[in-house]
């Protein structure tokens, strides 16, 4: 049976009181700002904009929810936009100031802040880009106005924070927190200063207890997971961002960029030249990070394009003797350079390093690439302000700088003693030990030396050139010259194994190991038909037939003397070759 609709059946009705019931009301803007839903917010706004019911300052509250939610930009053209109208409130240029700050634009943001009346919001703005001009002057003059409320202290401590005082932010940020113990963010900014000073296990236990609390916290998540990389490895790194890797879900655009970044430093630079080139100028470390994956790669060039212009931003304390070089920015980059900067070269781990570190080091090895003593001096310069300032001098990195400023001017007692007072840090560190044992051989202890070169796992490394002549100079000294011999033979034929074969063939003299120093003035003379290599096995093949007669080799070696001196057309030969016969005949040696 079909029911009929054109009557409504009995009840159809729906009394009024209950509509209103159903009907769902439009939540308030408070309803989302209390708890700090700045998305939900800025729905609520678009949504009132889209369908004309926007209020007065409806415009004011989109570009405070797009600042907070990190869209600077659109917080930009809302208050621009804002600035062009008729009667707009003169505070709205401070908030515009604000917006220029974070995008970077920093002229733009001093030009809209002096245009806002004087407020204490003004005067930390002007603060900062005091520090950001470095215009030490307006900063003290800034820093002056500000008061003792927790605003202008935060914004103090941050200033401390940026300029490598850590310490001074912790007592800010401490007292702070003993004062409003509700504030738990600061638990963040306490620990990510702890983080800079390589307290990682400290930085842990006091991000703990803001964990504790917002266990989704993207900043402090990441926080965790840099101080995993510094404690334990890339892996254990990457398992903390394990709720954070899927960034297209996070509503904070600056941690997409943060969290992108961090990736490619915990994945050992993979995907470097896609990441991290257009976060240049967004995040600071990508430039340096960038700097140490071509580092890495041996484009000394392209890393030194990239850092020779860039001017350190945070001022360094410096001792009287240092000469200055400008700023210093305690700017830490993530991973670590493997680049071995050898006897050519000095190590700096940069997964520690400062901006002046970096530069050293970049100067440090286009200098020994090119030959240039001009980029070598600037190298040493640099390093020797990081480890002279009073800030750096008792640090790891600072006593690393030290050690690279005398590596650089040959002076390896001095060397030894920084190395000394950290190697327990760096034991299985091969470049930290490439250098220790250049420097144990530079100064004659040869027997150490030959054990740390052993220590050393690294493949390219023990490639290297400068790695192969210090470990055969070593054998030899050892009075081990068949290793070094065995070192050539391995060498594909250049001018390296040609550079090791006079290594071999001179030191073994010197060391009165005559029969490897034939050899090698044999290969030579033959490569390079020089008097001065015939005088050279000349002299080897005697030597060997001295020890002979001391008792202090095998008579058999004669035996391979002689062809040795018939690869030879010199007229000398014939006489040597008739002594050692005679000898051989009248004692009853085989020949």
């Amino acid at each position: 049976m079909i029911l009929s609709r054109v009557k409504p059946a009995v009840g159809g009705e729906v009394p009024a009181s209950d509509k209103k019931k159903r009907e769902k009301k439009l939540p308030k803007l408070e309803e989302f700002l209390e708890p700090r839903d700045y998305l939900g917010a800025m729905t609520l706004l678009e949504f009132q904009r889209s369908v004309g019911q926007q209020e007065e300052d409806s415009d004011l509250w989109v570009g405070y929810c797009a600042f907070h939610l990190g869209d600077y930009r659109r917080a930009m053209e809302e208050y621009r936009s804002l600035t062009q109208r008729d009667g707009c409130s003169p505070d709205v240029w401070v908030n515009l100031a604000c917006t220029y700050f974070f995008l970077g634009m920093y002229a733009e943001a001093e030009e809209a802040a002096l245009k806002a009346p004087k407020s204490q919001l003004q005067n930390r703005l002007l603060f900062h880009l005091a520090h950001k001009f470095n215009d030490e002057k307006k900063l003290m003059g800034f820093h002056q106005n500000l008061q003792d409320v927790t605003e202008d202290q935060l914004s103090l401590a941050s200033i401390h924070y940026m300029r490598s005082h850590y310490q001074e932010a912790i007592d800010i940020y401490k007292r702070i927190l003993l004062e409003n113990r509700e504030f738990l963010a600061l638990n963040v900014y306490v620990a990510l200063c702890y983080y800079k000073l390589d307290y990682y296990d400290v930085s842990q236990e006091v991000l703990a207890v803001y964990l504790q609390s917002f266990s989704d916290s993207t900043i402090a998540l990441n926080l965790k997971a840099c101080n995993h990389f510094r404690l334990y490895n890339g892996k254990a790194a990457e398992a903390e961002l394990k709720n954070l890797i899927d960034i297209s879900s996070s509503s904070f655009e600056f941690a997409k960029e943060l969290i992108r970044h961090n990736l490619v430093v915990f994945r050992g630079g993979e995907g470097a030249l896609q990441v991290l080139p257009p976060l240049i100028d967004v995040i600071p470390e990508a430039r340096l990070n960038l700097v140490i994956y071509y580092l890495r790669q041996d484009d000394v060039q392209e890393a030194f394009n990239l850092i020779k212009d860039l001017e350190p931003t945070t001022p360094q304390v410096q001792s009287s003797d240092v000469p200055s070089a400008g700023t210093a920015h305690l700017s830490i980059s993530l991973y670590s350079s493997n680049s071995s900067l050898a006897c050519r070269s000095v190590c700096i781990n940069p997964s520690l390093s400062q901006e002046y570190i970096l530069k050293g080091v970049v100067n440090a090895a286009l200098g020994q690439e090119m030959g240039s003593r001009d980029h070598l001096k600037i190298a040493q310069q640099f390093f020797q302000l990081v480890g002279g300032s009073a800030s750096e001098c008792d640090t790891i990195p600072g006593r690393q700088c030290m050690a690279s400023c005398f590596f650089l001017l040959r002076q390896f007692e001095d060397v030894l003693i920084y190395l000394n007072s950290v190697k327990s840090y760096f034991y299985n560190d091969d470049t930290f030990n490439f250098n220790y044992a250049q420097a144990k051989a530079a100064v004659g202890n040869y027997r150490e030396a030959e054990e740390v070169f052993l220590l050393i796992q690294n493949e390219k490394i023990k490639r290297d050139y400068t790695y192969l002549s210090w470990l055969a100079r070593c054998y030899i000294m050892n009075q081990k010259a068949r290793l070094a011999w065995e070192l050539y033979l391995k060498m594909e034929t250049s001018s390296e194994s040609f550079s090791l074969l006079q290594l071999i063939a001179n030191d073994c003299y010197k060391m009165g190991q005559f029969y490897y120093s034939a050899k090698a003035f044999d290969v030579l003379e033959r490569l390079d038909p020089s008097p001065e290599y015939w005088e050279g096995k000349r002299g080897a093949c005697v030597g060997i037939f001295q020890l002979i007669l001391a008792g202090r080799e095998p008579r058999e070696t004669l035996r391979e003397v002689l062809p040795l001196l018939r690869n030879t057309g010199n007229p000398q030969v014939e006489y040597i070759i008739r002594a050692l016969r005679k000898w051989a005949k009248d004692n009853r040696v085989s020949l």
